[in-house]
């Protein structure tokens, strides 16, 4: 017969293990030294424990495994068993993928995120716009402001410029979360009778302008223009001009808001 140590060697189980099914009475020994306690095992014990290892591996619990060999081996039962076991499986698999996809594709977007989130300083062209100022009480007044004066450019007849360039201009100078000052404008392919509260002007070139993307829901643009300001600071600059909100996706192609794309455009000089 084999002792413990070594038939848990050749079985490859530790004797925590072993003691533990002989505790359950899944896998006991085959004598027992009552002075010392020491266990022994005869070596055919070693074909049962190397089925209680297969089993555990097809993800059968200890007690299934229990019950199976009190049955005396009853193959329909095992059949079923395993069936069962094999449907789990299949059903963890897909959901280890899908948590996968969903890792990977997270992964993906905060990567594109740090891409877009470095700052760089550009130079905005000078273009034609259609433009209409007001006060509104937050954000998402934004959603029913700008479709009702996309109606009114259409009324005039003005022709969007191509690409497509829709941004707004804010004249507080600096983030606000109610009564925001703010100027939309749409780019246009050339300037039409003003009218309905729509004027049509040329925006001059902006020679520097620090562009940071901020992507997300409007009502979070706060921390971008932290980050943005806070970089201007560190870096010599100070704002020369009202910020711009460039808008690249939004709702209008996006229904996702964490999938919306905004460009913050802050004129700049250096400091003095």
């Amino acid at each position: 017969m084999l002792k413990i140590g070594e038939f848990s060697k050749l079985c490859r189980a530790t004797i925590k293990t072993l003691r533990h099914y002989d505790e359950i009475g899944l896998l006991q020994p085959d004598f027992i030294n009552e002075e010392n306690g020491y266990r022994f095992y005869k070596p055919e014990k070693l074909q049962k424990m190397a089925e209680i290892s297969e089993f555990k591996e097809m993800g059968l619990t200890l007690e299934e495994i229990m019950n199976f060999f009190e049955n005396e081996y009853e193959s329909e039962e095992l059949i079923k068993l395993l069936v069962k076991k094999k449907s789990e499986s299949v059903k963890n698999i897909e959901l280890e993928e899908n948590k996968l996809k969903s890792i990977s594709n997270y992964l993906q977007n905060l990567k594109e995120l740090n891409m877009k989130q470095s700052i760089e300083i550009k130079t905005l062209p000078e273009v034609y716009v259609a433009s209409m100022r007001l006060t509104i009480d937050k954000y998402d007044d934004l959603h029913t402001v700008a479709p009702a004066m996309g109606k009114k450019m259409k009324k005039h007849g003005a022709e969007c410029r191509e690409p497509f360039y829709c941004f707004n201009i804010y004249h507080d100078g600096e983030y606000r979360e109610r009564d925001i000052d703010v100027e939309i404008c749409e780019a246009v392919k050339k300037p039409c009778k003003d009218g309905d509260g729509v004027i049509y002007k040329k925006l001059p070139e902006v020679k520097k302008a620090a562009c940071l993307y901020h992507v997300g829901e409007y009502s979070k643009l706060g921390k971008s223009y932290a980050k943005l300001f806070k970089w201007l600071e560190e870096n010599g600059y100070r704002s020369s001009d009202h910020p711009r909100e460039s808008y690249i996706d939004g709702c209008w192609n996006k229904t996702d808001p964490s999938e919306w794309l905004t460009e913050i455009q802050v004129p700049i000089a250096k400091c003095a």
